[in-house]
């Protein structure tokens, strides 16, 4: 099981830096940030 939360959060700074070099906006797949929010959410309101 903590193999799946360590590529979870591979993905996640994988995706949070392409979001803040650009490189999602300019491809249009801005998207992924929300994906990655909903996600996320569950998690909080659980905790």
């Amino acid at each position: 099981m903590s193999v799946f939360f360590v590529l979870y959060y591979i993905v996640s700074i994988v995706v949070l830096v392409l979001h803040f070099t650009g490189f999602l906006a300019r491809h249009n797949i801005e998207w992924l940030i929300y994906i990655l929010a909903v996600t996320v959410f569950p998690a909080v309101i659980y905790l």
